[in-house]
């Protein structure tokens, strides 16, 4: 259930006050107007360079607490001082280990760039230490990855090793077989029925430094070949759903600092490192050392990249992606969820159909705007339902239930169970999009914990306006919001999080910024819903004149005996929606059974095809895992 990790075995912890750090604290990127490989080359390895330099130079002589597994990464990969890199990793081998497949994944990449630098001495530590310390296999798709990867990679280190000197009690070769059944399995179900953990804003990271360590370090031809293209499946999935390198909704996974501050990510580490068009957050992300530290064996595709940095024109792309596995209460193994993206310039919006994907990190909608320079602005608006089940801790977890809700907290997900949260799905929540229209309507049967709608208005909205119609409206950047609740509603202050040393896990203490912060639109009906249009200023002479002309939309609701809409929308499009019904537009319901795995003017797949087409303009790149074949090609 946890994400077990602790930054600071991660990544060395930096002693004393934080270190300016060039790319996060400098100004924003450039646009990107040279896209020679030449030059995209040498960009993309200054900023893993710089990420390498920065570790190194946080070495503080005399305090070995500055000299953690990161620092030792980026020293070996600039090739340095291998004596004391060596005498510092036998130290570290020499005390007791944690983190389980979070230990794995960092060693795996030290073994690998230490081959030739090492010591015989330091080898044979980290060697005994996958012997002597069991790591645990983890409970999510996320900690399989790593774990098998990394499995797999070391037992190709070291071959034809005996069962007793593995951590499992088993052989190289048992480990090896293992480890590669799952990765192709977990590959040929993200490329037939969809990836489980989809945009997630943190565990990218999770997958693609297992798969350019696989790409790099595999001696098998098709492991190595399956880690690239998985990498540049998943690179082009983000590079799609981002703006200007933000990572928006939705999320299978997010946090409540990612979900309203869309910035500060490990993706946006990413989005910097890979595209160059946003800054990476600080200590690049916590992760950013360990795909730094390889990233040289890594080319981004052009037509990736292109994808990335391109939004000049619209776009409306629709996924299939799949729920986490469920294992009791339910019939379905992994639920279908159908994802939709609407790109434009100042804007970009995106949901998915509603209901339960993952039970704590969730986030199923929203409308983020552009904004010139993303760090510590919380540009995005939604609604949620802040649902909250031990039942359903138990589909999703194979956990003792006892004290499931409680320990949350204290694992670093402070906010499953208050009723406040801004965070998570709900088996009562039914959203569809039209393009830059979202309708989300909320049927909660009595008796429910937190019966109430969350709405989220941003601090740096401006021109918030509550109309007489029942609209109320505001502007992000260049973008007009027009939200309209469905059910009454008053205004809290939405309380942040500040955490507090704690020996035992996470503590947590709760921020009243007040009015200077953000604000929740709260209605706590249980037949509700919340409708956003969104709009470019401009395509409207004023920002009155865009609510003039959302006033005048055609809109009929109820909420008994289930909350109904029909709308006209901006776009002239007649939207009907119930709850638990398909949705209509235009007098077509909508058939989600005929979604494609990928379908949209830049990624294109069958469902069950294995087979991704990747289009930017006249560049195409075709990754198909039937064939394991990577094919680029310049449309006529």
């Amino acid at each position: 259930m946890k994400r077990i990790l602790s930054l600071f075995f991660l990544c060395g912890a930096l002693a004393g006050p934080a270190r300016a750090q060039p790319s996060t604290t400098g100004p924003m990127p450039a646009p990107v107007t040279d896209f020679a490989t030449d030059a995209r080359r040498t960009a993309y390895l200054a900023r893993a360079n710089e990420v390498l330099q920065w570790y190194v130079d946080s070495i503080k002589p005399g305090d070995p607490a500055t000299f953690g597994s990161g620092q030792i990464a980026a020293k070996l990969a600039r090739h340095e001082d291998a004596a004391t890199v060596s005498a510092r990793v036998i130290e570290l081998m020499s005390g007791p280990q944690s983190q389980d497949m979070f230990w794995m994944f960092p060693w795996t990449a030290i073994s690998f760039l230490g081959r030739d630098q090492l010591s015989p001495a330091a080898k044979a530590a980290i060697r005994d230490a996958w012997r002597t310390y069991f790591p645990m296999r983890g409970d999510t798709e996320n900690h399989w990855a790593m774990y098998y990867t990394s499995l797999y990679l070391m037992t190709e280190l070291h071959p034809g090793e005996p069962a007793a000197s593995w951590f499992n009690g088993k052989s190289s070769a048992e480990n090896n077989a293992e480890a590669r059944a799952y990765l192709i399995h977990w590959m040929d179900l993200a490329t037939t029925i969809g990836q489980g953990e989809f945009n997630p804003t943190h565990y990218i990271g999770e997958y693609a430094i297992p798969m350019l360590y696989l790409a790099t370090w595999a001696r098998d031809p098709e492991m190595k070949i399956r880690g690239h293209m998985k990498l540049d499946w998943l690179l082009a999935d983000l590079a799609e759903n981002t703006l200007n390198g933000v990572l928006r909704g939705p999320n299978a996974r997010t946090d409540d600092t990612s979900v309203i501050q869309r910035w500060m990510a490990l993706s946006s580490y990413f989005s910097w490192q890979c595209f160059g068009n946003t800054p990476p957050p600080a200590g690049y992300g916590g992760f950013g050392i360990w795909f730094a530290a390889a990233a040289a064996n890594y080319e981004v595709p052009e037509v990736i990249f292109r994808l990335a940095n391109d939004r000049s024109e619209d776009y409306l792309q629709h996924d299939l992606k799949r729920s986490r596995r469920r294992w009791r209460y339910s019939d379905v193994l992994m639920a279908p969820v159908y994802k939709t993206n609407y790109m434009r310039h100042d804007y970009a919006v995106g949901s998915y159909q509603g209901g339960l994907v993952d039970p704590i990190q969730t986030h199923v909608w929203d409308v983020t705007w552009a904004v010139p320079d993303p760090r510590g602005v919380h540009n995005t608006m939604f609604s949620a339902h802040p649902y909250a089940s031990a039942r359903v801790m138990q589909t999703y977890f194979t956990e003792l239930p006892d004290h499931m809700l409680e320990l949350l907290a204290s694992q670093g997900k402070p906010s499953y169970d208050v009723p406040d949260k801004i965070l998570g799905g709900s088996p009562y929540e039914h959203v569809f999009q039209d393009l830059d229209t979202v309708i989300a309507l909320y049927d909660i049967p009595e008796g429910t914990r937190f019966p109430r709608i969350n709405g989220f208005f941003s601090k740096d909205l401006v021109n918030v306006t509550e109309d007489k119609s029942g609209w109320i409206f505001a502007q992000g950047g260049n973008t007009y919001l027009a939200y309209r609740p469905l059910a009454p509603f008053h205004w809290e202050h939405l309380l942040g999080y500040k955490s507090l040393p704690s020996p035992s896990g996470y503590k947590w203490e709760r921020v009243d910024l007040g009015e200077k912060g953000d604000k929740l639109l709260v209605s706590p009906h249980l037949k509700n819903g919340t409708i956003v249009q969104a709009a470019s200023a401009s395509e409207f002479k004023s920002f009155d004149a865009f609510k003039a002309a959302v006033v005048a939309l055609p809109l009929e609701f109820k909420l008994e005996p289930v909350p109904t809409v029909r709308l006209k929308s901006l776009r002239g499009h007649e939207i009907v929606c119930t709850f638990g019904q398909a949705p209509q537009v235009d007098g077509r319901q909508i058939d989600y059974t005929k979604w494609k795995l990928f379908e949209g003017p830049h990624l294109n797949a069958g469902k069950g095809s294995r087979k991704l087409t990747i289009t930017e303009g006249k560049l195409e790149r075709v990754l198909d895992f039937n064939t394991l074949t990577i094919t680029d090609r310049v449309k006529p």
